[in-house]
């Protein structure tokens, strides 16, 4: 019995060098590692399998008490029994991948034996059958209540599967003298060495397991550092500054070998390899970002052909591109490029998918905050139309005139004065208005500046038919006239003119404001609607303002333009999406462009 022992140990000593070496293979640990999926499991089935297989063709043949340690046993005589590790395979794979993957390795491994003969060979295909299936429901019993599986779990199942074969043996094999004489030579030391097998197996598998924990914490804590870092930059909003700034973070940080971010029209930044042909500020070049931007869903590529990309002494080998999403919409991506494709591994993918959350959220968190701020500053510029000393003393002054001159007249401009200010304060509190309400607080407002003026202008409204429900952000026009009025006639009393032309084209919405005054000059013209003017009357201010809620709210879609010369006239014109019934998408969600 005993001179077995150190026969067993060899044979076990096999399979752990087998198992051994698998563990230091990426596609055996990611195979372990992993909540299995069919295609996974069916892995696990073969892979536990041909570790019985392997223990049956090492195995100890025992013929009429004798130990016969042949190199290959292809087949025994009928009189001869098998001492091996095949049951601890079959085990160890019930635990690790359940009932199914138990049951296919016990079967597997069970038939085998089966075939190679031998007077136990029934009962000990069965029992593997049965010490596979019993494993796997024994491992799935103890992951469903959420214990680990420890290797002395492992061990003791082991043992006791072991034990039970030895059973089955008596019970099964013919003549019972010969089985339990058989039992008595191997029953110890194949209990004793299959047990110890399992512990070292399971060792094995749990170093897996815990260099998965600890790879995961460093990605968390990496995600983590990454996200503390790039947040003040996103907080600025998806502008080619800001991105730059993200892509030298990650690139540091990660093992990409180049980072770039895109916003839904052009690419903000590319820092790392690959940076002579992938130009910031230029449409994006592979086929694979223009895929992202298009479905919103993840892509990965793993060779050049992939990537699409034109250049073809291209460096990048594989990328993972990631939509970049604000309220369900796709506002941009990140992308990932790796100059070899075995770095594009699982972790990699999974640390990107985590970072790419991140950033959305940061996104919207920014996002929200902006529009915020915008929303208060066109709550600001009302209440300041509204309460303007200037504006409002003339235009009561105006009415109090009038009421002894003409007190019909001066009725009437008490009633557009009060629909201005109603105008307003319904502006302030909405995200989008009707054109024709935005139409209406305009014409009061001229109501009650041409009472003053009457001569000095004429404006006329140039409106095509049926937009009239069409939606756009509030003080939007309004704003525009008020500037022709007060900067494109300073020092005219007579002549001036101002037009407002809306009209649809090509399933956008065009608004024009023209007037025929002294122009602005060119080096303002640059800045005007791009950033903050400093001004005493504060005109840029206000189309800075337009020009960035136009972004907030449709992206790339939509466009303010100043077109000007000096003693000729200037023409501010907007440029808004409409949908293809005619109206604006006013459930739209805000993005961000760079």
């Amino acid at each position: 019995m005993f001179a077995l022992v150190p026969f067993m140990f060899e044979k076990v000593g096999i399979i752990f060098i087998l198992a051994f070496l698998l563990s230091q293979m990426k596609s055996f640990r990611q195979l372990v590692q992993n909540e299995h999926k069919m295609n996974e499991k069916i892995m696990l089935i073969l892979l536990f399998g041909v570790f019985g297989i392997i223990s049956n063709y090492t195995g100890i043949e025992i013929y009429q008490y004798t130990i016969n340690t042949h190199e290959w046993n292809s087949e025994l005589n009928p009189e001869s029994a098998l001492a091996n590790t095949r049951v601890m395979g079959v085990v160890i794979g019930g635990l690790v991948g359940g009932p199914l993957v138990g049951f296919g390795a016990g079967m597997i491994a069970g038939i085998h034996r089966l075939l190679l003969g031998g007077f136990t060979a029934f009962s000990c295909a069965f029992s593997t059958f049965v010490a596979g299936i019993v494993s796997g429901y024994l491992g799935r019993k103890r992951i469903m209540k959420e214990r680990k599986l420890t290797p002395l779990y492992a061990v003791l199942t082991g043992i006791t599967l072991e034990t039970i074969q030895m059973l089955i043996i008596l019970a099964l094999s013919k003549p019972f003298e010969q089985s339990w004489n058989l039992v008595r030579i191997i029953g110890f030391p194949m209990i004793f060495v299959n047990g110890f097998g399992t512990l070292l197996f399971m060792l094995i598998i749990r170093s897996i397991m815990s260099d998965t924990e600890r790879t995961r914490a460093n990605q968390t804590n990496l995600a983590y550092k990454i996200a503390d870092q790039t947040l003040p930059f996103f907080r600025q909003g998806l502008n080619a500054r800001s991105c730059k700034a993200v892509s030298e973070i990650m690139l540091k940080l990660t093992s990409a070998d180049a980072v770039a971010v895109t916003n839904n029209c052009k690419v903000l930044a590319h820092v790392g390899a690959a940076s002579d042909h992938h130009i910031p500020m230029k449409k994006p070049v592979t086929g694979l970002t223009k895929k992202v931007l298009k479905t919103g869903e993840i892509s990965i590529a793993t060779s050049k052909e992939e990537i699409f990309c034109m250049n073809s002494h291209c460096p990048l080998k594989a990328a993972i591109v990631l939509p970049l999403k604000v309220h369900a919409k796709t506002v941009g991506t990140l992308k990932m490029y790796y100059t070899k494709a075995d770095k594009l591994d699982k972790v990699e993918v999974q640390l990107a998918e985590g970072l790419a959350n991140l950033f959305s959220t940061q996104l919207e968190l920014a996002e929200a905050e902006r529009q915020t701020k915008l929303l208060k500053d066109a709550k600001i510029k009302a209440l300041q139309a509204q309460i303007h000393p200037h504006f409002l003393f003339n235009c009561l002054n105006t009415i109090s005139v009038l009421c002894r001159t003409d007190p019909d007249k001066a009725r009437k401009l008490l009633l557009k004065l009060s629909s201005f200010f109603r105008g307003n304060l319904q502006g302030a509190r909405q995200k989008l208005i009707s054109l024709g309400k935005e139409l209406e607080n305009v014409k009061s407002y001229l109501s009650l500046v041409q009472t003053r003026f009457p001569d000095k202008y004429l404006i006329s409204f140039k409106i095509e038919p049926h937009l009239e429900n069409v939606l756009i952000p509030p003080f939007l026009l309004q704003p525009i006239v008020e500037n022709a009025i007060n900067y494109g006639f300073p020092g005219s009393k007579y002549g001036g003119k101002i037009t407002v032309h809306v009209f649809s084209k090509n399933g956008q919405l065009h608004i024009h404001v023209e007037d025929d005054g002294k122009g602005i000059p060119l080096e303002k013209v640059r800045d005007l609607g791009k950033k903050v003017v400093v001004s005493a009357k504060g005109n840029g201010t206000a189309l800075y303002n337009i020009s960035e809620r136009l972004k907030g709210i449709y992206g790339c879609q939509a466009s303010l333009t100043i077109k000007s010369e000096e003693n000729v006239g200037t023409l501010v014109a907007i440029s808004i999406p409409l949908d293809s019934k005619g109206v604006f998408e006013h459930e739209a969600e805000s993005v961000y462009s760079g």
